[in-house]
């Protein structure tokens, strides 16, 4: 039987394992869960929402504990892990407040078809296969999962190998709430696990993940047009400006550049600096980089603000891109120094977009700052990305800087400073181009677990309706007035139908016709509403 280790990657060592799911296991929880899904779609949203917010009691009662794996899992500090678990408490409790308004049924307009009553309603898919990542495995996972629920579908979550450990965690939270866990399947695994989930026919993937895996899944799910909702990569842009609070954008950059060890999607891994200010910007990051404090400790009391990358694999790439930026003619000038998954904040200068450092995610503390000449070479570098998932722009020109962020072909836009849009609870989430096309935070994270279907009531056809007329031959000239009169744009063309009533014999009886049947039509209606006001 196949296990999955726990490694601490800032001691490398192991402490504790769990058991990998089979073929076998993944075929039986998908039918555990397609049969679960028809006694969970039937609870009344408000049932749902109680049985959510025991986990999020369990989440907070669990505090310590989940911010101790994270600290062994992943080599963050406990204080990292907290606002891991932060973030995701306040999305849950914002979506448990406004979830029955945005799963309420709501009424449509009726258009032409006046005496019938129409209205839409979301409705869950089914079985949700969600496939977590490792950089943030909680908050990345915990909350999607909770969206899909509270939406009415099941889930059968697959969590990231390499923060096996926290895959568990969340597996035993969600089984502290007999109310819940019947209808959430936790698979640990590797790609295999994954791969067996994806092919198992659920109803709808849900991936957080790389590009890379991003595109396995869309031809996996093409096959069977099972929907695919992904959010993935980035390789965000920072441009600063002549007019930047240049201490600020150092800073922040900074920060954004290095936080979770450079391990964030939407963190800061391209810099465009106009020439105006490149040299004190690049003096004062320095001095900021100079500043991080790296390391590895267990206590909640930790200096450290930088830990190690998560596993092996990601060093590798970092090494790899680091080198193709050397070879081509970059120059480190901080850092670069590696010891074990430990690599030191780095700032490297005289890069080019012909260097994979410019182009490929990096997901490491690697900061490449590139001198531009003015406002319109910085939009250009910054839009020659196949990703599109954040940016920032620094400027204290506000007119400037919001005409600059307009112009980026991203999802999201900081305004001087970085990475403050993600914490958000109610503000949309997600990128374009190859960053995906999932939207987090808020409804359009709920609203993205249903199908919207629509309803059309009333009684049978009657004559008098103008709808109904259109369904019977020779009612062309009818048709035609009824559009001018009830759309058109023009005095003109609202008045046209009426001259050609009095100039058309055939045309005059009809409209006159209509009239009369919608005259009736009127007082029967306005009879049936005083009617139904009396008996009240």
């Amino acid at each position: 039987m196949e296990t999955l280790p726990f490694i601490n990657p800032a001691t490398g060592e192991k402490f504790g394992e769990a058991q990998a799911a089979t073929a076998e296991d993944v075929t039986r929880a998908i039918k555990d869960m397609r049969q679960a899904f028809q006694v969970w779609r039937r609870r009344p949203l408000k049932d749902r929402i109680v049985a959510l917010r025991q986990l999020q009691e369990v989440i907070i009662d669990s505090l310590d504990e989940i911010t101790a794996v994270l600290n062994q899992d992943t080599g963050k500090s406990r204080q990292d892990g907290l606002i891991e678990v932060m973030m995701t408490v306040d999305r849950l409790h914002q979506y448990y407040r406004h979830a029955p308004d945005w799963l309420q049924r709501r009424r449509v307009p009726p258009g032409l078809y006046v005496f019938k009553s129409y209205y839409k309603e979301p409705h869950p898919y089914g079985v949700v296969a969600v496939i977590g990542p490792w950089n943030y495995p909680f908050d990345l996972t915990m909350p999607i999962v909770c969206s899909a629920l509270l939406a009415g579908n099941t889930v059968v979550l697959k969590p990231s190998e390499v923060t096996a450990a926290t895959g568990v965690l969340v597996e035993n939270l969600i089984k502290r709430v007999p109310e819940l866990s019947p209808f959430v399947r936790v698979l640990h695994g590797g790609p295999a696990v994954g791969a067996a989930v994806v092919q198992g026919n659920p109803d709808l993937v849900f991936l957080t993940g790389s590009t890379a895996t991003g595109r396995k899944i869309a031809k996996a799910t093409a096959e069977t047009m099972t929907p695919f909702i992904a959010e993935l990569g980035g390789k965000d842009p920072m441009i600063v400006l002549e007019n930047a609070d240049v201490a600020a954008a150092a800073k922040w950059g900074a920060w954004g550049a290095f936080y979770n060890t450079g391990q964030t999607c939407m963190g800061i891994e391209r810099v465009y600096v106009v020439e105006a200010v490149y040299d004190e910007f690049l003096r004062q990051v320095v001095a900021e980089a100079e500043q991080v404090r790296q390391g590895y400790a267990v206590d909640i009391h930790n200096e450290n603000n930088m830990g190690p990358l998560t596993f092996e694999r990601q060093l590798q790439i970092v090494q790899e891109q680091l080198e193709d930026a050397l070879a081509k003619g970059a120059r480190i000038v901080y850092g670069g120094k590696i010891d074990g998954l430990f690599v030191e904040p780095t700032i490297i200068v005289d890069v080019t977009h012909d260097m994979k450092l410019m182009q490929e995610e990096t997901f490491g503390p690697i900061m490449p700052v590139m001198k531009v000449k003015d406002e319109t070479e910085a939009l250009w570098l910054a839009n020659d990305s196949v990703y599109g998932l954040s940016a920032s722009v620094w400027s204290n020109n506000m007119r400037q800087a919001k005409r600059v962020a307009h112009r980026l072909d991203v999802g999201s836009v900081n305004v001087n400073d970085a990475i403050s849009h993600y914490p958000v609870s109610l503000l949309p989430f997600g990128g374009v181009k190859q960053s995906g096309n999932a939207r987090t935070h808020g409804k359009e994270e709920v609203l993205q677990f249903t199908q919207l279907r629509s309803y059309a009531i009333g009684r049978p056809p009657l004559p008098f309706d103008l709808a109904t007329q259109m369904r019977e031959p020779n009612h062309y000239k009818l048709g035609a007035a009824i559009m001018r009169l009830s759309f058109g744009v023009t005095l003109q063309q609202r008045l046209q139908p009426i001259k050609e009533a009095l100039a058309d014999k055939e045309l005059r009886p009809e409209i006159g016709r209509m009239a009369r049947l919608a005259g009736v039509a009127t007082a029967v209606i306005a009879f049936a509403v005083a009617l139904f006001r009396a008996k009240k």
